[in-house]
C-alpha cells in the first residue's frame, strides 16, 4: 500500500477528499461547497505551504480545473486544542496489532474539535507508525481496551473477527441497582438513531441488538456490572442500561441529553471496557488483553 503524497506531521496523517462528480469548474468552486465552514484565505495559506496537492504529490491551486475522480490531499489547519490530561498505555505491540489502554475522554481518531488530542495521533507520533488504523470503535466517553491494525496488507484479517463476531469483549459500568431485577440478564431491542444526531434510540421492531448483563458487587448506593455486548451497535450498552432504568454513572447523553460544554474531567462515563479475547487470525494463538483500570 503507498503511502500518501504528504508525509505524517507531528503525528497527523493528511487528510484527503474524492472529487464526485458536479457542476464545479474548478477546485476552489467544489471546496466552497464541500467544506463551507473553511474561509477561503484558510486554503491559500494551505496552498501556499504546498500543502494541497494531487494523488501524485503535484501541488494544486484553487484555481486548478476540477477533474472528477481526483483525490486531493490536505493537512487540516491546526487549532488550539484543550489537552486531555489522561495518558494512554500501550499494552501489546508487534508488526500486525497494537493494544492500548484508552482513557475516558479522548477520542479514538480526528473529527470535529479534536486533532491531535486523540489517540490515533497521539500513537501515531508515539511509535512513528503512519499505518495505524482502529480496527473497532470505541466512544471518547468510554475508556478501556483498544485494537490498532499496524499492517495494512493484513487488516482485513482482524476487521473480519469483529464482522463474524469472533471477538468477546467484556465491559464493567457502575449504575444505580434495582432490586426488581434479577440477574443475569438479557436485553434485546431495535437501536436506531435518535432525531439528535449524537445519540441512540430503543423503537418498535425486530431486535438488532443483544448484550448479557450481570451483577457483580455492591457499592453502596451504585452497583458494579458485567457487560458483554453480543452486537456492536453504537452507544448500545448505554442504551440497554438506560432502558432497564439502570443509567450509567456520570452518562452526559442518557437519559437526557446535557447541554455540551467544556467536559468535567473529575466526572468521566463509568463505562470501561475491560476486557477483549479472540483467537489470532495470523498466528492462532489465543489472545486476551485486559484494562489496567478500574471504576
Amino acid at each position: 500500500m503507498a503511502l500518501p503524497p504528504l508525509p505524517m506531521r507531528d503525528g497527523v496523517s493528511a487528510s484527503r477528499v474524492w472529487l464526485p462528480n458536479g457542476p464545479w469548474k474548478t477546485i476552489g468552486d467544489y471546496f466552497v461547497v464541500r467544506f463551507p465552514q473553511v474561509a477561503r484565505d484558510s486554503w491559500l495559506r494551505r496552498v501556499n505551504r504546498g500543502e494541497l496537492v494531487d494523488e501524485r504529490g503535484a501541488a494544486i491551486t484553487l484555481d486548478h480545473d476540477y477533474r472528477c475522480g481526483a483525490c486531493i490531499y490536505y493537512y487540516r489547519e491546526r487549532a488550539i486544542e484543550t489537552s486531555i490530561p489522561f495518558q494512554e498505555i500501550i499494552l501489546f505491540q508487534n508488526d500486525e496489532l497494537l493494544v492500548v489502554d484508552k482513557p475516558h475522554f479522548l477520542p479514538v481518531t480526528p473529527g470535529g474539535r479534536f486533532l491531535r488530542e486523540t489517540l490515533l495521533v497521539r500513537l501515531k507520533l508515539r511509535t512513528g507508525l503512519e499505518t495505524l488504523s482502529p480496527i473497532h470503535r470505541l466512544d471518547r466517553e468510554t475508556a478501556g481496551v483498544m485494537m490498532l491494525s499496524v499492517n495494512p496488507s493484513t487488516r482485513s484479517l482482524w476487521q473480519s473477527l469483529f464482522r463474524k463476531k469472533l471477538v468477546n469483549k467484556y465491559y464493567e459500568a457502575l449504575a444505580p441497582f434495582r432490586s426488581d431485577l434479577s440477574f443475569p440478564l438479557e436485553r434485546r431491542s431495535r437501536v436506531e438513531r435518535d432525531d439528535a444526531f449524537f445519540r441512540m434510540k430503543e423503537i418498535d421492531g425486530d431486535p438488532n441488538t443483544h448484550t448479557l448483563i450481570d451483577l457483580v458487587e455492591m457499592h453502596d448506593n451504585y452497583a458494579l456490572y458485567g457487560l458483554t455486548p453480543v452486537t456492536g451497535k453504537m452507544h448500545q450498552l448505554r442504551v440497554h442500561m438506560n432502558a432497564l432504568g439502570l443509567p450509567i454513572l456520570n452518562d452526559a447523553f442518557y437519559p437526557v441529553a446535557q447541554p455540551a460544554g467544556i467536559d468535567d474531567f473529575s466526572k468521566p462515563l463509568k463505562l470501561l471496557a475491560k476486557r477483549i479475547q479472540f483467537t489470532d487470525p495470523i498466528t492462532g494463538e489465543h489472545r486476551l488483553f485486559e484494562s489496567m483500570q478500574s471504576l
